[in-house]
């Protein structure tokens, strides 16, 4: 998951200043399992939906998905290498998706963050947005005493290590009508064995890292996800008014969102 679409033109800008008395207020919802990525993708579109006509204040989701590939609109055949997987592994659904960049895969174990915000009360543009993102990234990983930095022309953040530079988190997103979509994806405890399954971001020799693996000792998922709420809160200067803890029905004749309940 790499790369951005949007109904703009990008403009390249460093990360914006946001005075304090523009901060404005959000919603975070978090899930207490992994989420099919359908379920996900429909709550996206719902988040958006009443986004647009002001009905829902700024959003961001942050969950885990249950095992999938998601393919974005740069990817090629050649990003696809199912002859290598493991005949003894449960077999991963592939779902193509409309944001930028190429393939990725998503798992138990790995955060991934979408925001559902307007752009323009944040950043100029899909670039410095990105950049955002990333900074995000940048900052959670600096409270495990980790570096992790940008490579140009490559969205997402990487980590050098003894073996050479491996890449953590990735991002890729979509601005529609001005409402972003899709996000960011940190490795924390998740097996990364299914990434040898692709070329990760269409980036052939990609190696993949996690921050459990990075760090060298168990990480606590719930603690991650807590640094990136607030991470995500200064970097976008978002107070968070609301935060639940939200459970999903997943058969296909129901995936709304059910059993919401507010906590602080």
């Amino acid at each position: 998951m790499t790369g951005v679409e949007a109904d703009e033109t990008p403009i390249t800008s460093p990360l914006p200043h946001v005075s304090s008395s523009s901060r404005r207020s959000g919603v975070l919802v978090t899930f207490p399992d992994p989420v099919p990525y359908s379920v996900a993708w429909a709550l996206q579109q719902q988040c958006h939906a009443e986004r647009l006509p002001g009905r829902r204040a700024d959003t961001l989701l942050l969950l885990e998905h249950l095992p999938v590939y998601t393919t974005g609109r740069a990817t090629r055949p050649s990003h696809l290498r199912p002859e290598i997987a493991s005949f003894d592994d449960p077999p991963v659904p592939i779902e193509a998706v409309n944001r930028g960049g190429s393939v990725t895969y998503h798992g138990p174990g790995q955060l991934v963050a979408y925001p559902i915000v307007m752009l323009s009360q944040y950043a100029p543009g899909a670039r410095a947005y990105v950049h955002m993102l990333e900074e995000v990234v940048i900052r959670t990983l600096v409270r495990f005493g980790l570096h992790g930095y940008r490579v140009a022309k490559t969205p997402g953040i990487w980590l050098s290590d003894r073996k050479g530079e491996a890449k953590i988190a990735s991002i890729g997103a979509r601005i529609d009508r001005g409402i972003t979509l899709h996000g960011l994806a940190l490795n924390v405890t998740n097996d990364l064995r299914p990434f040898s399954n692709i070329v990760p971001c269409g980036l052939d020799g990609c190696r993949m890292t996690s921050l459990e693996v990075s760090v060298g000792a168990p990480v606590s998922l719930p603690a991650v996800l807590e640094h990136i709420a607030n991470e995500f809160s200064a970097v976008f200067r978002l107070e968070w008014i609301v935060r639940i803890s939200d459970g999903l029905k997943t058969t296909a004749a129901d995936r709304q969102p059910v059993a919401a309940s507010e906590y602080r």
